[in-house]
């Protein structure tokens, strides 16, 4: 195991084997709707993983250089599933206007648009 990035021991119930921890390199296992995945082996070039459900982990010890840094990765991990979560539901950005704005528009103040019911109405 490359100590460079850490390890992680996985303690979780199997169906058939009862209690097992299996230990490997941090970037072989990951947490993902509600599943922990370990890379626990590779066959014909190509990776197999286990999909263990978060219920049956007890618990995941993890070696890290700096907590900070395996923090900062989660908070990455976070927003950028938000981004995704965000384009894909909302087709990009939030207020409908793909375009970027001018040194001149660029304001924190409020845009206040009036609109008169003919207006509104099409008329």
């Amino acid at each position: 195991m490359d100590e460079e990035l850490g390890t992680a021991t996985v303690v979780y119930e199997h169906p058939d084997e009862g209690t097992v921890e299996r230990s490997l390199e941090n970037e072989n296992v990951a947490y993902f709707q509600d599943h922990w995945i370990c890379k626990i082996d590779e066959r014909d070039g190509e990776d197999v993983v286990r999909r263990i459900p978060a219920e049956r982990v007890y618990y995941v010890d993890r070696t890290v250089e700096a907590f900070e840094d395996e923090v900062a990765t989660l908070r990455n991990q976070v927003e950028s599933f938000a981004d995704d979560l965000r384009e894909t539901l909302l087709g990009g950005g939030t207020d409908g206007d793909d375009r970027e704005a001018t040194d001149d528009e660029a304001t924190d103040e409020p845009v206040t648009v009036d609109v008169t019911e003919a207006e509104r109405d099409g008329r």
